[in-house]
């Protein structure tokens, strides 16, 4: 019987598996020592597991013919905004292609006030550039105008 959380679970496990597929393509190494495909490794694994305990839940939630699936134009919009980031983000730059994208889903998706989308748009677009490029030292890509 196909239920929404034993789906889930299988889409998880197949995630789980492409991702230690791909990352087993590093060296792993050793827990004294590790690769860079050890903590990917690790949780893919952690994935797969949450899958099969999906898969093995006695509440399996409801069914999937049963289900509605009113909102699947929404679905639809945040894979798009997804693949748009994916495809950009290297010429856009991070707080460009994320300052896109939160506009994108705060203004006609989420349908937020302006004042509202454009100060959280540029407070998470500029604020995590700043944690992560500037404080954690982890470079984020500028994209092709320097941003």
């Amino acid at each position: 019987m196909l239920t929404s959380k034993r789906v889930a679970g299988g889409v998880l496990i197949l995630i789980g598996a492409l991702a230690l597929w791909e990352g087993l393509r590093f060296p792993f190494g050793t827990v004294s020592r590790p690769g860079p495909a050890y903590v990917p490794a690790v949780l893919s694994l952690v994935l797969i597991a949450l899958g099969v305990v999906l898969i093995l839940a006695r509440d399996g939630g409801p069914r999937l013919a049963a289900m509605d699936w009113g909102d699947w134009r929404r679905a639809l919009a945040i894979l798009g905004v997804c693949i748009f980031i994916a495809l950009t983000l290297d010429y856009l730059g991070w707080r460009l292609a994320v300052a896109v994208a939160l506009l994108a889903l705060l203004g006609p998706l989420e349908r937020r006030g302006a004042v509202f989308t454009v100060v959280l748009t540029a407070a998470i677009a500029f604020g995590s550039f700043f944690l992560f490029n500037d404080v954690l030292k982890v470079p984020l890509p500028r994209g092709a105008l320097g941003l």
